[in-house]
C-alpha cells in the first residue's frame, strides 16, 4: 500500500505541474514547441488537397520579372494587367502588395523641362497631363471594377509613421471597450497613395503581428485596431466585396463570473459565421502544401496571353510576388517555402466555405480538465499493474486521448491541445516504470537516511574524516540544549485517529528537524510532539548558543509556511513554544546495557526544558535564558522577568527572542524602550507610573499576554504591596 501511495502521490505531483504549465502558472516552452509540432502534424494530416479554382493567383514570378523588368513595375503596367483581368471576366482583384510612393512620371517631367519658357505649350501641356500621370491611370483601372488594395500596420512605437491613408474601419468603440478588446494594436501604419484609394473600392492590411515563436505561420488576424477603430484584413475585405455585404462584428455578453472573457466572439458576412479568438485571429485553414490554388503568371496577362482564359471567369485574383528575390516567402505546416500569397487566399476560401477551425477563450479550461481526467486515470490505475498490463494500459489511453482530439477536430471543428495530455500519459507511465526498478536499491539508500535522522549529515561526514577525535564518553562540556512542543496537544490528539495523528507529528517533526540539521545540531530524541535538541557534541561548536538561537527562529518560521499548508487542507493549525539554556551538561553514550543514547543531562537542561515551559504562561513562543543572551549577543531580546523555576532556588533571568538585529525594525525597538523602561518602574514598585507605560503598551499591541500578566500583577500589588527589599523575582510552582 505504501509503494502504491507513493507512486499515486508522484503522478499527482506530476499532474499538478502540468494543469500549472496549461494556465501558465509554469513555464514550460517544451511544451508548447512540441503542442506546435503535433497541431502541424494533424493540419497536414486532414488538409483535402486539391485546387480552388475561386480563387486564382496572380504571380508576380520570375517569368514575369524577366519580361517585364525588375519589380516595383510602373503604374500604367499596372493598370494595364487590371484592364485585362476585368476583361477576362475577374469578379474582384486583391492586391498583396502596398503602393505608398508615387509614380513620377518621367514623361510628363521632361516635357514640362522643354516647355519651361513656352507659356502656351504648358498650358496645352496640362490637358494630357492625367494621360500622363500613371497613379491616375492606375487609379482610373481600379475602379473598373471591385479591387482591393493592401496595406499594413506598424507595432513599433519607434517606426510609428503614417503614410499613405486608411480605408474606412470595420468598427469603431469607445475606451470601455477597448479595455476588454486584445486585438492587436498598431502605433502607425503604411498604406496607398490617394489616387489609388480612391480608384480602389477598399483596402485591407496583410501585416500578421502573431506569427508563432518558431516563424511558423499558424493563425492570422482578421481585424487589427489602430487609434479608436478596428480595420479588416485583405482577406476579410475581398470577402466582403465579393459578397457585396460589409464584415459586422459578433460580440457576446460575458456573465459576471466570466470577467475578462474576450467580448468579441465572431465576424459575420452575408450569413457566414467566422469564429475568432480572443486576439481576433483565426487559424489559417490550409488547404494543402504549395499550389493548392491555380496560378497564372502576371506578364501573361499584362501581354493578354493567359493560356487557359476560362480559369479567370468569374474567379477571384489575388496579385501578389511568389519570385524568391521577391522576399515574399513563409513558414507554414506544409514547409518553409511558401508564398505569402497563398495565406491570403487560404483565409478568403476559409470565410467563403465557413470552415475555420477556432479555439475559444474556454479551450483552456477544456485542456485542464481532460489532463486531469485521463491523468487520474492512469495515476489510479498504473501503480496497480504489471509492466506488460501497464504498457498495454498506456496504449488503451493514448489510442483514446487521440481519438478524442480528432473527434472534436473534424466533428466540431475544435482545436484541442493534446501535447500536455501526451506527456502526462508518458510521464506517468515512466514513474511507475523507474519506481518499480529502482525500488530495491532506493530502499537501500532510505536505510542510510534513518541512520542520519538524528545527527546531520554533513556532521557525519566531518566525523568520518577523523574519527579518532570523536569519543561516545560521557564528559563535561559548555552546550546550549532546546526543547519546543505543540501546544494543545493532548486536546488535539483525542480528535483524530492514530493514522491521521502519525501523518501530522511526521509533517510537524520533519521541517523542525530539518532546522536542526542545518544549524548544526544534533537530535537527542523526540518524545511524542516534542523535541530535544543540543549544540557543540558532538562535533565542538564555538557558536552553539547563536546556532541554537537561530534554530528555535527557525523552528518558528518553518511553522508558519506549514500551517499555511494546514490551512489551505482545512486543518488544524499547530502552536509551539521554544526554550534554550546554554551552561555546563554532561554530554555522551547513555543508558543501559539494554538500550543506550547519545544524549545531554544536568541542570542547565532542566533548565531549558523548565523554559519551554514557561513560553504558555507568559503568551510568547521563544524564552532563552540570561547565560544563552550572554552567549549569543547578536540577537534582540527583551527580558521577560526574574523567575524561579520549580526545582531550582537560584533566580533566573528569562528573555524572549525577539529577532536578529538586522530584522528587528525602528518601532519595534521603541517598543523595547518603553518596556525596559516599565520594567524599572515595575521593580521601584512605582506601581502607577508603570501602569501608564504599560498601558501606552497595551495600546500598541492589544491583546498580548505578557501585558496582561503584568497588569493583573501590579493590581495585586496594589492592595497587598511586597516587601520594601522585594528583588522583583517570581516563583513559578508549576513546570
Amino acid at each position: 500500500m505504501k509503494r502504491y501511495l507513493i507512486r499515486l502521490s508522484s503522478s499527482l505531483a506530476l499532474i499538478t505541474v502540468m494543469v500549472l504549465v496549461v494556465l501558465d502558472v509554469i513555464g514550460a516552452p517544451f511544451v508548447r514547441q512540441f503542442e506546435s509540432l503535433l497541431y502541424d502534424a494533424r493540419v497536414r494530416f486532414t488538409a483535402p488537397g486539391g485546387q480552388d479554382p475561386r480563387i486564382v493567383v496572380v504571380a508576380i514570378d520570375e517569368k514575369s520579372l524577366s519580361a517585364e523588368g525588375q519589380f516595383p513595375w510602373t503604374r500604367d503596367k499596372l493598370a494595364d494587367m487590371v484592364t485585362e483581368l476585368y476583361g477576362y471576366g475577374v469578379t474582384v482583384i486583391g492586391f498583396d502588395v502596398v503602393f505608398p510612393e508615387r509614380d513620377l512620371s518621367h514623361d510628363l517631367t521632361t516635357l514640362q523641362q522643354l516647355g519651361a519658357d513656352d507659356p502656351a505649350f504648358l498650358q496645352r501641356l496640362e490637358n494630357y497631363a492625367p494621360l500622363l500621370n500613371r497613379d491616375h491611370l492606375f487609379g482610373g483601372a481600379l475602379s473598373q471594377g471591385p479591387s482591393v488594395l493592401a496595406y499594413y500596420f506598424i507595432t513599433d512605437e519607434r517606426q510609428a509613421f503614417e503614410i499613405g491613408e486608411l480605408p474606412m474601419p470595420a468598427f469603431d468603440y469607445d475606451e470601455q471597450m477597448a479595455a476588454r478588446l486584445f486585438l492587436p494594436r498598431a502605433e502607425g501604419y503604411t498604406g496607398n497613395v490617394p489616387e489609388l484609394v480612391e480608384g480602389a473600392y477598399t483596402s485591407g492590411f496583410i501585416s500578421n503581428p502573431l506569427i508563432s515563436e518558431d516563424g511558423i505561420v499558424r493563425r492570422t488576424p482578421l481585424l487589427h485596431t489602430y487609434e479608436d477603430a478596428a480595420y479588416e484584413s485583405l482577406a476579410l475585405a475581398m470577402a466582403a466585396t465579393y459578397l457585396n455585404d460589409i464584415a459586422l462584428p459578433v460580440f457576446v455578453d460575458a456573465p459576471l463570473m466570466m470577467e475578462g472573457y474576450p467580448p468579441l466572439e465572431a465576424i459575420e458576412v452575408a450569413g457566414r459565421r467566422i469564429p475568432l479568438d480572443a486576439q481576433g485571429a483565426v487559424l489559417v485553414p490550409y488547404r494543402g502544401g504549395a499550389g493548392s490554388f491555380p496560378y497564372v503568371s502576371a506578364t501573361d496577362v499584362i501581354r493578354g496571353t493567359v493560356p487557359d482564359p476560362s480559369m479567370l471567369e468569374g474567379a477571384i485574383a489575388i496579385v501578389g510576388a511568389t519570385a524568391p528575390g521577391l522576399q515574399d516567402l513563409r513558414s507554414t505546416p506544409f514547409g518553409s517555402i511558401y508564398p505569402g500569397v497563398e495565406i491570403h487566399a487560404n483565409v478568403l476560401a476559409g470565410i467563403l466555405d465557413g470552415n475555420f477551425r477556432w479555439q475559444p477563450a474556454y479551450t483552456r479550461g477544456a485542456e485542464v480538465v481532460v489532463v486531469v481526467l485521463f491523468g487520474l486515470l492512469a495515476a489510479l490505475v498504473l501503480p496497480a499493474l504489471s509492466a506488460v498490463m501497464a504498457t498495454l494500459m498506456l496504449l488503451v489511453s493514448l489510442t483514446a486521448a487521440l481519438w478524442l482530439n480528432l473527434y472534436l477536430w473534424d466533428a466540431q471543428m475544435h482545436v484541442l491541445p493534446l501535447a500536455s495530455t501526451l506527456i502526462v500519459l508518458f510521464g506517468i507511465y515512466m514513474l511507475n516504470m523507474i519506481f518499480g526498478y529502482f525500488f530495491e536499491s532506493r530502499s537501500r539508500t532510505h536505510m542510510n537516511e534513518l541512520f542520519g535522522q538524528y545527527v546531520p549529515p554533513d556532521l557525519v561526514a566531518e566525523m568520518a574524516h577523523d574519527p579518532t577525535h570523536y569519543s561516545m564518553d560521557s564528559e563535561k562540556r559548555d552546550l546550549s540544549v532546546l526543547f519546543t512542543d505543540i501546544r494543545g496537544f493532548t486536546t488535539l490528539s483525542e480528535q483524530l485517529d492514530a493514522d491521521e495523528l502519525s501523518a501530522l507529528l511526521n509533517r510537524f517533526l520533519t521541517p523542525m528537524t530539518k532546522v536542526v540539521h542545518e544549524t548544526h545540531g544534533t537530535i537527542d530524541k523526540y518524545m511524542g510532539d516534542a523535541i530535544m535538541a543540543f549544540w557543540g557534541a558532538p562535533v565542538h561548536d564555538a557558536r552553539h548558543a547563536h546556532n541554537a538561537v537561530a534554530a528555535g527562529l527557525g523552528m518558528l518560521e518553518s511553522l508558519k509556511k506549514l500551517n499555511m499548508e494546514f490551512w489551505k487542507e482545512g486543518a488544524p493549525e499547530l502552536s509551539i513554544g521554544v526554550g534554550v539554556n546554554t551552561g555546563t551538561m554532561s554530554v555522551g553514550n547513555m543508558g543501559s546495557r539494554f538500550r543506550r543514547a547519545y544524549t545531554v543531562l544536568g541542570d542547565s537542561v532542566n533548565l531549558g526544558s523548565r523554559l519551554e515551559g514557561l513560553t504558555k504562561a507568559y503568551g510568547v513562543d521563544f524564552i532563552v535564558s540570561a547565560f544563552t543572551v550572554e552567549a549569543a549577543p547578536e540577537y534582540i531580546y527583551r527580558e521577560i522577568d526574574r523567575v524561579r523555576v520549580k526545582g531550582k532556588l537560584l533566580p533566573v533571568i528569562i528573555y524572549e527572542v525577539v529577532g536578529e538585529r538586522r530584522a528587528v525594525g525602528d518601532e519595534e525597538l521603541a517598543r523595547l524602550k518603553q518596556w525596559d523602561q516599565f520594567l524599572k518602574l515595575y521593580r521601584a514598585q512605582h506601581w502607577k507610573s508603570a501602569s501608564r507605560v504599560l498601558e501606552n503598551l497595551r495600546e500598541q499591541e492589544p491583546g498580548r499576554k505578557l501585558y496582561a500578566l503584568y497588569a493583573e500583577r501590579i493590581e495585586a500589588f496594589q492592595v497587598d504591596p511586597p516587601e520594601q527589599d522585594w528583588d522583583g523575582v517570581y516563583t513559578h510552582e508549576t513546570k
